[in-house]
């Protein structure tokens, strides 16, 4: 099994590894993978296995990243998933190692991403990444952390924008999503679940999109896929929260 580099010329008749079939969420994929055909113009990858599974990374370079952070010369990583049977086989440290390889011809000082301390949903595994060689270089009250693999001693640290540094936003009353179309799932679930969500439960929760890199990179949240927050305070990066049949459980265990 090899793996398929996505560009302009083939994505039109490729998948993207989340939500090919879910049939609900066809708008949101047609909408990632217009997201994904404007980043190629500014160096973005995306590389994934020669089969139909969810077994991809995407990384571009740190300065054109859709997340509040400051890594002059890195490369920064996205989403990064293996999952189901192709698990324990390998291709995590192939992808990684093919990341590792191109952000060295370009000459990037390291690698960059943005996870969770504990595993947030829609984040690379941290422990993983830790074991890989990768260190944290900043971290945030509302739990996430900042790691790098850096390829030179003299590379500067990365570090978070100011706009994530207090780990709130600046909505403080209610419910506030932030999300953009860095995935196939976020505008269906935002618009229409998360939509029904909270009209059963008589609640208002306000919706930003996030619709430009600068948009982005300003954000509160580093998780720019899906933040939800309550009261300005951060809950959680699951998109799951916006489902009738999960909203309750997740937003319970953080707001008693």
């Amino acid at each position: 099994m090899g793996y398929i580099k996505l560009d302009q010329n083939n994505i039109e008749n490729e998948h993207i590894c989340c939500a090919f079939s879910d049939k609900k969420c066809s708008e949101s994929y047609e909408l990632k993978k217009q997201w994904l055909e404007e980043q190629f113009d500014n160096g973005y990858t995306f590389l994934r296995l020669d089969e139909r599974a969810k077994v991809f990374i995407e990384y571009g370079p740190a300065e054109k990243a859709w997340v509040p952070i400051i890594a002059p010369n890195y490369m920064h990583i996205g989403c990064f998933w293996v999952s189901g049977k192709y698990k324990k086989s390998g291709h995590g440290k192939a992808l990684l190692q093919q990341t590792i390889t191109d952000a060295k011809k370009q000459g990037r000082d390291g690698l960059v991403t943005v996870v969770g301390k504990k595993k947030f949903h829609f984040m690379s595994d941290s422990k993983w990444l830790l074991k890989q060689g990768f260190e944290v270089c900043d971290e945030i009250t509302s739990g996430f952390i900042l790691i790098s693999l850096d390829f030179s001693k003299k590379a500067n640290n990365p570090k978070f924008r100011e706009t994530v540094k207090s780990g709130e936003c600046s909505e403080k009353e209610g419910y506030v999503a932030y999300y953009t179309n860095r995935c196939p799932y976020s505008e269906y679930h935002v618009k229409k679940s998360l939509t029904e969500t909270a009209e059963k439960r008589n609640l208002k929760i306000k919706t930003i999109k996030l619709e430009t890199m600068k948009e982005a990179k300003n954000a509160p949240t580093p998780a720019t896929i899906f933040s939800l927050f309550y009261k300005g305070k951060f809950i959680t990066t699951d998109i799951s929260v916006c489902m009738d049949s999960r909203f309750d459980k997740i937003v319970g265990k953080v707001i008693k």
